[in-house]
């Protein structure tokens, strides 16, 4: 479901560029975390003790404003990026962010990976290997623009940060609560994205020709970018971070499927291929559950007990855990 959202946005967005010449990614941006505001936020406001708005922003407001930075500026990045390098080069080094936040789950979050593990996110960077493979065979790699370097680096900077900022939720909903994260995103997000809006893009703003397609458009982007941010943290709560950024790697395919009737793509059988690798290497990755690592400081616990990134193998572990705490 939060591949095929995204498969919305990407949609939308190539429709918005390729028909309409309409090419603002923070204004779709800004219409997103304004929704998030007005939901997220406003239900923040009313909440009572520490889970207030303003208790919250008392003690965390700086906080918060580093996420909602990181959030912003990872979307802004990787969509700016498609205007200096190929797809091809984005779709490779936008997998750069899954080792980063690897690294970032152990020392953050102390999650402690097993060899299957990494087999498996070597499986699933495979299946995006096949992927742009794919792309190459198809004549869809053709779209450079004017320094790729520049675009690379963008890729892979914003690539860092949405790993930044998926540690940080992880963090947050586990720790404290969905409506915290989402309000906090929201109301930081519609701050620092209406900023950059007005320094960016007036013109690009003022030169759209309006009519109630466009408008459509921009109404189903911010309705897939509202269900990718309400739902990511209710499937991060019962696994990780991790596991639902190898299975958003279907993203690509989904918007290669629309592709083949929508933009008129040439199918090739690499793309079922790719998507059958990348599945098993996420099905792989979540069969074996994941460990938490006692943190130095045993005043601060763990996000759960045995840091399992699998529902249904937690409640089986607590299950066979049971009979013997009874003994």
């Amino acid at each position: 479901m939060l591949s095929l959202c995204i498969c919305g946005t990407a949609i939308t967005s190539q429709y918005l560029a390729e028909r309409y010449r309409v090419n603002t990614p923070m204004l779709q941006s800004f219409i997103n975390y304004c929704l998030l505001l007005l939901f997220y936020t406003v239900m923040l406001a009313f909440q009572s003790g520490s889970d207030n708005l303003l208790h919250i922003l008392k003690r965390k407001w700086w906080k918060y404003v580093l996420l909602g930075l990181a959030d912003v500026e990872a979307n802004y990045l990787i969509v700016r990026a498609y205007q200096y390098t190929t797809l091809t080069s984005v779709q490779l080094l936008d997998c750069f962010g899954i080792p980063v936040l690897m690294a970032l789950s152990w020392f953050v979050l102390y999650a402690r990976y097993r060899v299957i593990h990494l087999i498996a996110v070597a499986v699933c960077l495979l299946g995006v290997g096949t992927m742009v493979g794919a792309d190459i065979l198809a004549g869809r790699e053709d779209n450079s623009g004017s320094d790729v370097l520049i675009g690379d680096i963008l890729v892979l900077l914003g690539a860092s940060l949405y790993a930044v900022s998926n540690v940080c939720e992880e963090y947050i909903v586990k720790r404290l609560s969905r409506q915290e994260f989402l309000g906090m995103v929201g109301l930081f997000g519609t701050i620092i994205s209406g900023i950059q809006l007005s320094i960016v893009e007036c013109k690009d703003i003022a030169s759209i020709q309006w009519d109630w397609k466009i408008a459509l458009l921009f109404v189903a982007f911010a309705l897939c970018m509202f269900c990718l941010y309400s739902f990511m943290p209710l499937v991060i709560q019962v696994t990780s971070a991790t596991s639902v950024n190898l299975g958003i790697l279907t993203a690509d395919l989904y918007s290669l499927f629309f592709g083949l009737f929508l933009f008129g793509y040439k199918f090739s059988g690499l793309y079922l291929l790719s998507f059958t690798v990348i599945m098993v290497g996420f099905v792989l990755y979540c069969s074996t559950p994941t460990r938490t690592a006692e943190p130095a400081e045993s005043s601060v616990p763990p996000i759960t007990s045995i840091g399992i990134d699998n529902l249904g193998l937690k409640l089986e572990e607590n299950l066979q855990e049971t009979p013997s705490a009874a003994l």
